[in-house]
């Protein structure tokens, strides 16, 4: 922007006004870096209250503003003011960019949403389903269940046949949470013994 030039002082330009408007905008675009202040005063709350109406939200759409605004310094030379007023130009690029940050704003989401659902789905659960293949007969774990302490069988089936966490069955059983991990490990391993099931 060193290379703008001054052109003399610009006539304040008045929002009531939109011939001065114009007039500033042509003055940007010959380089008159002072022709910008009163295009901003005049345009800006235009440009705030477009992007608010579509955004929803104060602080996307003053971010939306800015960088409208600074187009408009940055692109002053292709208004022209026979096809539209600057108010239009300025409402047109606004409508375009916060319907370009809505579009970006829900392509995070989507993806957040799609991280999350993964992490979700790959997690290690921390309940003792996933380490019983569901396939097997319930008359085989049955039968195997008996061969496992009372500790070990009571934790395993609360936390097996009730889909608890190792929390809450501790919390169930009024033991210490490490205690409860050992009972389920040991029963578990004794039930692949058992059942025939292959460690890898």
């Amino acid at each position: 922007m060193s290379s703008l030039r001054q052109t003399g002082p610009v006539p304040r330009v008045r929002t009531s006004d939109p011939d001065a408007v114009d007039v500033a905008i042509a003055a940007c675009a010959a380089g008159d870096r002072d022709a910008f202040g009163p295009v901003y005063d005049a345009l800006s709350p235009t440009v705030f209250g477009a992007a608010l109406a579509v955004l929803k939200d104060r602080d996307h759409a003053a971010e939306v503003m800015q960088e409208v605004m600074v187009e408009m310094w940055q692109q002053a030379a292709r208004f022209d003011a026979s096809r539209a007023s600057a108010r239009t130009w300025a409402v047109t690029m606004t409508r375009r960019r916060a319907i370009d940050r809505v579009r970006s704003e829900q392509s995070r989401r989507n993806r957040d949403q799609r991280d999350l659902d993964l992490t979700a789905a790959t997690a290690e659960r921390d309940v003792v389903a996933d380490e019983v293949e569901t396939s097997l007969e319930q008359s085989a774990v049955r039968d195997c269940l008996d061969t496992l302490t009372e500790t070990q069988r009571e934790s395993v089936v609360r936390a097996y046949y009730g889909d608890r966490t190792y929390r809450e069955v501790a919390d169930e059983l009024g033991a210490a949470l490490p205690t409860v991990k050992s009972r389920i490990r040991d029963g578990l391993a004794r039930l692949r013994d058992c059942l025939g099931v292959n460690r890898g």
